[in-house]
């Protein structure tokens, strides 16, 4: 623990956590101090002048990142007949139908983005408090219901990132690795926090957002200025 204590303290040498960054800034800092002895993931944390209890505040979609994620990502799909035939040529981890069903009612969920066609929502539908609170619930807002299968399979392995507000009107998620390139990292950045403001809801009043910061998966965050991260 005292290892970990003294990593975290030399991280955080010389970020001043009441100041505001420059994103070029933020991001050379975070590079640079990223120490772990994996791959870490960049994240960016934006707080929204929204509350998403309301249905005009809520913040959610989909962005193809320029540069990819850097994750592999495991997809699942629900569809049957040539559309299952279809996902698996586009490179679908797991497809099914009701022998899915099952094996996501029984605890085992081995993916990170899951794609239905529309004729399958009745029975995906019975997965909602399953897969809800994971936010892997497909969507028609989001492109993962759909009858394009093999353009949402690709778009899922090829870096599209789902964002969605949380409670406190934050939005999170990570948008590359630390091997990447300051520009690799500073273009999906600016994509992601792009999306973001085009998806500004008609409810949201005033400043819409209000912080940003940028940190690696073990590192402290830098507070961005948020001018420069849009």
């Amino acid at each position: 623990m005292a290892k970990i204590a003294k990593k975290v303290a030399k991280a955080r040498e010389g970020i001043d956590r009441n100041k505001l960054y420059g994103l070029e800034e933020a991001v050379k800092m975070v590079k640079s101090r990223a120490s772990a002895k994996f791959d870490e993931t960049i994240e960016i944390a934006m707080n929204l002048g929204v509350d998403p209890r309301h249905a005009d505040q809520m913040v959610r979609g989909v962005v193809n990142l320029p540069n990819g994620t850097g994750k592999t990502v495991r997809v699942a799909v629900f569809a049957r007949g040539a559309k299952a035939d279809e996902a698996k040529a586009a490179g679908a981890d797991i497809v099914g139908a009701e022998d899915l069903l099952e094996t996501i009612q029984g605890g085992k969920i081995d993916f990170d983005r899951c794609i239905a066609t529309p004729d399958m929502m009745p029975l995906v539908g019975r997965l909602g408090k399953v897969l809800g609170p994971r936010n892997l619930m497909p969507n028609p807002k989001v492109g993962t219901v759909t009858m394009d299968v093999k353009g949402a399979v690709g778009a899922a392995k090829g870096g599209a990132v789902e964002y969605r507000v949380e409670k406190a009107g934050i939005i999170h998620a990570g948008i590359g690795k630390v091997s990447f390139s300051e520009e690799a990292l500073l273009q999906n950045i600016k994509a992601f926090t792009d999306a973001v403001v085009k998806s500004k809801p008609a409810g949201a009043k005033g400043t819409y957002v209000k912080k940003v910061a940028v940190s690696s998966t073990m590192g402290p965050g830098v507070h961005v200025e948020p001018g420069t991260a849009l």
